[in-house]
């Protein structure tokens, strides 16, 4: 066998030796995606023909290795997206609709900007500027939300060794734009419970009526301080109109995973957001009502439903809400809005503790932060007591 040529890379050494009918044989050892050393091999009609035939076939079964689940370096992005996506699915520890929302965010946001460099092109700089521009050109929510799903992909890069560190890591830190949560007024309440009562009702209007369950969810929301989802999820066995105040249990939501059909999912957004709340006489009588109609179903029957008897999907709500106060000419109002006005009342009567009770929170911070609109007025024993430094008369001490 002739002496050992210069190391090719990870391969390990390159030998050759003479065939019987005098061609070339280059051979050396490959380490397999299940660790194990295996001779490989290539003739040609000469030894430097053969190393680089060799060097393919060695290309080639290294290339075979990483479609099968290894990552390293030299491995695309692309390719490094697949493997997160199948990591995922293997842990089977999110949601279905964070999935699919964290598949998307990566597909839509991220995978543009890097599909065509190998992991070890992708520094900080690059990271950093492209949350940059994004959160610049289209919003913080979506610079964040990229933000996620590229340190999730790069940890597991991390993981399997392809690199050293998370770029995403040192990048910097992403600077909210100030805002307040606003909630409706009173007013405003009744001009929306107007304008849905009054859609598509009346004479020379064609085609049926509404069937009338948009103005119950709206009770039910402003009732119980419940996410859209958490609404349509609840069943006859959630609720209980023999006791007063009425309960209703908050313990799933709906959810349209992409490609499978809309369904109860049996928690809401979070484990902890299980709740029951008592609710107002308007929630109560909706509440009534929808029991009425159902009374010979089965108790896992949802409350709202399609003629069909399917889940309605919160998609469709929001929709249906949009049209009818845009025709009404009130805009901005989403079915969050009812639940920040939920926050704002209880926590100007019974403060932010109770709100965050009501809406599931386990910390008032959130609540604060995000769903109590700010009170502005300071409270009025101020002017008492700055009676103080009222100007003296003439001759008083």
């Amino acid at each position: 066998m002739a002496r050992p040529r210069t190391p090719i890379g990870t391969f390990g050494e390159i030998y050759f030796e003479k065939t019987h009918d005098g061609r070339a044989r280059a051979l050396t050892r490959f380490r397999d995606y299940d660790g194990q050393l295996r001779r490989v091999q290539a003739t040609a009609d000469s030894p430097k023909a053969a190393e680089r035939k060799l060097k393919e076939v060695l290309a080639a079964r290294n290339e075979q290795n990483v479609g099968q689940g290894e990552l390293t370096a030299a491995s695309s992005f692309r390719h490094l997206v697949d493997v997160w996506l199948a990591d995922l699915d293997l842990e089977d520890a999110l949601a279905p609709s964070t999935r699919a929302l964290y598949e998307r965010n990566m597909r839509r946001l991220v995978l543009p900007a890097f599909e065509h460099y190998a992991l070890r092109e992708i520094s900080v700089r690059k990271v950093d500027q492209f949350i940059k521009t994004l959160a610049k050109t289209k919003s913080y929510s979506m610079a964040k939300q990229a933000r996620t799903v590229l340190s999730l992909a790069f940890a597991l890069a991390v993981r399997y060794d392809a690199i050293r560190e998370n770029p995403v890591r040192d990048t910097a830190r992403l600077r909210k734009p100030p805002a307040q949560a606003m909630s409706l007024t009173v007013e405003q309440v009744e001009q929306i419970r107007r304008a849905v009562r009054g859609w598509r009702r009346g004479p020379g209007v064609p085609g049926p009526p509404p069937d009338g369950q948009l103005e119950q969810i709206i009770e039910v929301m402003l009732g119980t301080s419940a996410r859209i989802g958490e609404v349509l999820a609840i069943r006859k066995c959630d609720v209980d109109v023999t006791t007063t105040p009425a309960t209703a249990r908050l313990c799933g939501t709906i959810v349209s995973p992409a490609g499978k059909p809309t369904h109860r999912q049996p928690h809401p957004k979070s484990m902890k957001s299980t709740r029951t709340v008592s609710v107002p006489s308007f929630t109560a009588e909706v509440l009534r009502a929808r029991l009425v109609m159902i009374a010979s179903e089965e108790p896992d029957h949802l409350i709202f439903f399609t003629r069909n008897g399917t889940p309605l999907t919160t998609n469709n709500i929001r929709r249906r809400l949009r049209a009818v106060l845009h025709e009404a000419g009130i805009e901005g109002v989403t079915p969050h809005s009812f639940r920040r006005t939920v926050a704002t009342v209880l926590d100007r009567a019974g403060g932010a503790d109770l709100a965050a009770e009501m809406l599931g929170h386990t910390s008032s911070k959130i609540t604060k932060q995000h769903y109590i609109e700010p009170d502005e007025a300071v409270d009025p024993v101020t002017a008492e007591i700055l009676e103080a430094l009222a100007p003296r008369q003439v001759g008083e001490a």
